[in-house]
């Protein structure tokens, strides 16, 4: 049997309600369709990519907050550090770090793709070398690396960030995983990111709330 697309539909609604929210929200550029074009065809896990809501929102939240100086930590293929450049004004600037130093040339021909990449400083290195020898303050940090680093990555990146500063956490609600109770003891990114909601849960150095956008994205303002 052949379904119709309102069949289509009616078996699946948050499939309706995806295509509602994209078509109702600021479009993506063309130049970051290609991004995801070349990642899909040339990157493996492809789905690690911010992708146009995530990335339309961390543009918006770059704007809102005035920051001028971002930190990202984990760039895979550029998408979202251009996304958060996008929203910076001229003197802006994103340092972003990537670990696997097999991703610099596909990297950097993304950030070349558009006039916002010459905003970008694209750093190769392990993040937990790289961070201490980082100038602050930062206006923004972006994390969305080595989920079993979480909670170090925010230890170290806290003291970097102004008063008023935001934190965004990606990947908080981890495919749902988060609900187990007692997940699997060889499972040690589930196992961290609940450990990391429940430290962020209890930090009150901050104000918190988990968006349940994609994969969940948590925003976290520095008191």
């Amino acid at each position: 049997m052949i379904l119709s697309q309102a069949d289509k539909y009616a078996s699946d609604p948050q499939r309706q309600i995806d295509e509602y929210i994209d078509n109702h929200s600021e479009k993506e550029p063309d130049y970051l369709k290609n991004v995801v074009r070349e990642t899909v065809l040339q990157v493996v896990n492809p789905r690690m990519m911010s992708g146009h809501l995530q990335g339309r929102l961390l543009k918006l939240l770059v704007e809102i907050s005035g920051a001028e100086k971002i930190l990202e930590i984990g760039t895979f293929s550029g998408y979202s550090a251009l996304c958060m450049a996008e929203g910076l004004p001229e003197n802006g600037s994103v340092d972003s770090i990537e670990i696997n130093d097999e991703m610099e040339s596909f990297i950097r021909l993304q950030l070349n793709s558009h006039e916002c990449g010459k905003k970008i400083n694209l750093i190769i290195g392990n993040a937990l070398d790289v961070i201490p020898k980082l100038i602050p303050p930062y206006d923004m940090v972006f994390i969305d690396a080595d989920k079993r680093l979480y909670q170090q990555y925010y230890d170290m990146v806290l003291p970097l960030l102004k008063n008023g500063g935001i934190i965004l956490a990606d990947n908080t609600l981890w495919d749902g995983k988060v609900i187990m109770e007692n997940p699997h003891h060889t499972d040690m990114q589930t196992i961290a990111i609940k450990a990391f909601n429940d430290f962020i849960a209890n930090d009150d150095r901050v104000e918190k709330i988990i968006l349940p956008l994609r994969d969940g994205l948590t925003l976290i303002r520095k008191k």
